[in-house]
């Protein structure tokens, strides 16, 4: 299954980390974090490999220089992640795709496995969830809930752990050049295609510094 790896963010929330590097350059456990992604990736055997670019790409081209990655640039405009996908399907080559931030860090099984032997037919998307008990460093209220066939909704119950399954159709619905897998998703939820599960391991949002630590005391215990 081909995967975008979401990269092109400025990372702003991350401070004077990111003047002079992108966002998953930065370090955590001593590797940066989009190779703590391509590491998920790369044992998973999922591919082909698109990574987005904006914010100083040059650093993050020469960096994965050595890996079969192919890029996306929006060096002109940052798309956000719908839109993102959208420019790199081409790329991507076919539908469904997987779709992976790379500011994060894991710990338990390949949540690439667990989210493919989830995926069914019938599915339009899938979400990798999270309970909020195995979370770290994350700010947020939580994203979904789910019923008793696994459909999502709306509700601060379990939180998104930036790794989803969708079908590509559904982006040509949408008339923004630049907008977010939230409106994808809300398209999907209202024919009832949207769908989730549970990660059980554990899970370290690396959105701002002070969670930097936190991952790296979950990789270490």
């Amino acid at each position: 299954m081909p995967i975008m790896l979401f990269a092109a963010g400025k990372g702003t929330r991350m401070g004077s980390l990111t003047n002079s590097c992108p966002k998953p350059m930065i370090k955590v456990a001593g590797k940066p974090l989009i190779d703590h992604a391509l590491q998920i990736a790369n044992a998973a055997k999922v591919g082909p490999k698109v990574v987005n670019l904006h914010y100083l790409p040059e650093l993050l081209k020469t960096h994965l220089s050595d890996d079969d990655i192919v890029f996306s640039e929006e060096t002109d405009a940052l798309l956000e992640t719908g839109g993102g996908l959208r420019k790199a399907l081409p790329l991507l080559g076919q539908s469904p795709v997987m779709t992976m931030n790379t500011d994060a860090v894991w710990k338990g099984p390949n949540p690439i496995d667990v989210i493919q032997n989830a995926w069914a037919p019938q599915m339009e998307a899938l979400l990798l969830l999270i309970k909020k008990k195995n979370v770290s460093g994350h700010l947020g209220a939580g994203d979904f809930g789910t019923d008793a066939e696994g459909r999502l909704h709306r509700e601060p119950d379990m939180i998104y752990t930036g790794v989803q399954i969708i079908r590509t159709d559904v982006l040509s619905e949408i008339d923004e050049v630049a907008f977010s897998m939230n409106i994808a998703w809300d398209i999907i939820a209202k024919r009832g295609g949207l769908y989730g599960t549970i990660y059980d391991g554990k899970w370290c949002d690396v959105g701002q510094p002070s969670s930097i630590p936190l991952a790296e005391a979950m990789l270490h215990v």
